[in-house]
């Protein structure tokens, strides 16, 4: 409990660094990973310009119970019509208080939370108006990259540590209107670096560049490191991943006691003739 003391007390020094940052450096413009234009009956086309695009594996995607690329059927009905309910209340909730960044965790490992926030993110760009950044935000284990088969030399770590591009470390997996930030190297000393100047700059840069984006953030699990406590100031809302009969209910007590109003809903996954379900705590 100390620990989780101290991380909430470098939280508030982080809300009043944040702001900080924010008034002493104007909004990014200009070209970037990406260029969008508006349709009126296609929705939101997007031109990427330095964004390299890959070909996901359609196999490895269904193995891995990710939902494929339009043209490509999904593992079942019911599973895909799980994540279209998602979508659409994950959507509802959040246009309605004027959110755009989410971030995405469970209590512990192995609840589902990556393929849960990958899933969100591809059905999120299948609103023809609505495009997504997903942000692999697990530095300890970076995973997100793995999943669409893509070989990253560059991750978000270059980019913290090394002064690497973000142009050069996004890519889109042929999926209209979705862009990911993946991770590469692990790091160590990630809640440090959550509070760095330079994650900082980074935060301000993915919110300010496209103003109409919403960015979904796969983070660690909750209770294995001060990291997502660390994070939340930097974010609009969360999402608790949890896998149906696992998950205590001291768990997702103490799990809502340190997400507090920032607590979008719960994801119940894992569930009897269903993908994943959200729900109030």
């Amino acid at each position: 409990m100390e620990r989780l003391q101290k991380a909430m007390e470098r939280a508030r020094a982080q809300r009043q660094l944040q702001t900080e940052a924010n008034a002493a450096t104007p909004p990014a413009r200009g070209e970037g990973a990406s260029r969008f234009g508006q349709d009126q009956d296609a929705g939101l086309c997007i031109s990427y310009t330095r964004t390299a695009t890959i070909k996901a594996e359609a196999v490895l995607l269904r193995d891995e119970r990710v939902l494929l690329a339009e043209g490509i059927g999904p593992i079942s009905d019911t599973y895909s019509d799980a994540y279209k309910v998602l979508r659409t209340q994950v959507l509802q909730r959040m246009r309605a208080k004027g959110l755009r960044t989410l971030a995405v965790t469970s209590p512990g490992p192995g609840d589902g939370k990556t393929t849960t926030a990958i899933n969100l993110a591809i059905g999120l760009a299948r609103d023809v108006n609505q495009t997504v950044l997903l942000v692999d935000l697990d530095l300890k284990r970076p995973t997100v990259a793995k999943y669409f088969a893509h070989e990253q030399s560059l991750g978000i770590s270059d980019y913290l540590i090394e002064g690497a591009e973000l142009a050069d470390i996004m890519f889109n997996p042929r999926i209209e209107r979705l862009v990911v930030l993946p991770g590469n190297k692990q790091i160590t000393h990630s809640s440090e670096i959550l509070s760095s100047p330079r994650f900082i700059v980074l935060m301000d840069e993915l919110k300010s560049r496209y103003e109409d984006r919403v960015i979904l953030f796969d983070l660690p699990p909750l209770f294995a490191s001060d990291d997502v406590i660390a994070f939340l100031p930097y974010v609009d809302a969360a999402v608790l991943v949890v896998e149906h009969g696992k998950v205590t209910k001291d768990e997702l007590v103490q799990a809502q006691q340190l997400l507090g109003d920032k607590s979008l809903g719960v994801v119940v996954n894992k569930t009897e003739g269903a993908g994943a379900t959200l729900g109030y705590y």
